[in-house]
């Protein structure tokens, strides 16, 4: 079976409260994963929660990258998901645990669109 995509699921924890409540650090964070993934970045939104928390989505041309932030919590959940051979997930991982500063994290790799060959 050939997959069409592969689907990052993080949990991060332990990560800097300051990193996970500010709208301009997370969607930096995340367009840098982007483009440590090697992905082709269409377009971006993320909203700020009142007290806390933060939203946001990448759109790039080979699926998404989408966050949610606990910074009461120190925790963040993030979802990579990239379609076609070229892009590079777990490098898109590595840059996000860094910039968060993520304690301990765990990750659930989905392999989505499984075809026959």
């Amino acid at each position: 079976m050939k997959a069409l995509g592969q689907h990052l699921v993080l949990e991060l924890y332990g990560c800097s409260a300051a990193s996970l409540s500010s709208v301009p650090a997370v969607q930096d964070a995340m367009l840098k994963a982007a483009q440590a993934a090697g992905a082709t970045i269409i377009d971006s939104i993320f909203h700020h929660f009142k007290p806390h928390g933060v939203s946001g989505v990448v759109v790039i041309a080979e699926s998404h990258f989408a966050i949610h932030t606990w910074p009461e919590h120190n925790y963040a959940s993030v979802d990579l998901y990239t379609c076609g051979a070229k892009t590079r997930p777990w490098e898109a991982f590595k840059v996000v645990k860094k910039l968060f500063k993520a304690g301990h994290f765990s990750v659930m790799k989905i392999e989505r669109g499984l075809l026959p060959k």
